[in-house]
């Protein structure tokens, strides 16, 4: 995926590629960030495709209906929490401590919801949201290091 389809991905457009100086990377922190942004752009794509699935489950009713609306509505929430924490750590914001600290209890609630689904697509979905979530569990502890909010 290259930055223009992440930033599509992200919903943050041209003011996002301006105010990044055409880059998603902290200047002071060099192409550090870049991988970080990635990721979180990863798993909220991979979120929408299981929020898809789970929508198109949902049509065809069934007996797994209740199992797919949580799973719709945690990818949903998932990919919300990605998005703000990929926009956050684009920009180098102070606050992306906490984006990081929801996004990673959104992952680890959303893989739970996708656990057990045998979809290839929540398969994907699982595997995405752990990376994501041991990523800003990571962040987190740097980010408090570097704060020395310890």
């Amino acid at each position: 995926m290259d930055r223009r389809e992440l930033l599509g991905v992200l919903g943050v457009g041209a003011f996002g590629i301006a105010a990044t100086g055409g880059t998603a990377r902290a200047d002071r922190e060099g192409h550090e960030h870049d991988e970080h942004v990635a990721m979180l752009g990863r798993c909220a794509k991979v979120c929408n495709e299981a929020a898809r699935h789970c929508l198109g489950e949902l049509k065809k009713g069934g007996e797994h209906q209740d199992h797919h609306a949580k799973a719709h509505e945690a990818t949903m929430d998932c990919q919300a929490f990605c998005t703000l924490a990929a926009a956050l750590t684009a920009r180098s914001s102070r606050m992306s401590k906490y984006a990081y600290a929801a996004c990673a209890d959104a992952c680890r609630d959303c893989a739970a919801a996708c656990e057990g689904q045998q979809a290839e697509i929540m398969q994907a979905c699982l595997k995405a949201c752990r990376e994501c979530e041991q990523m800003c569990r990571q962040l987190m502890k740097e980010g408090d290091r570097a704060s020395g909010d310890r």
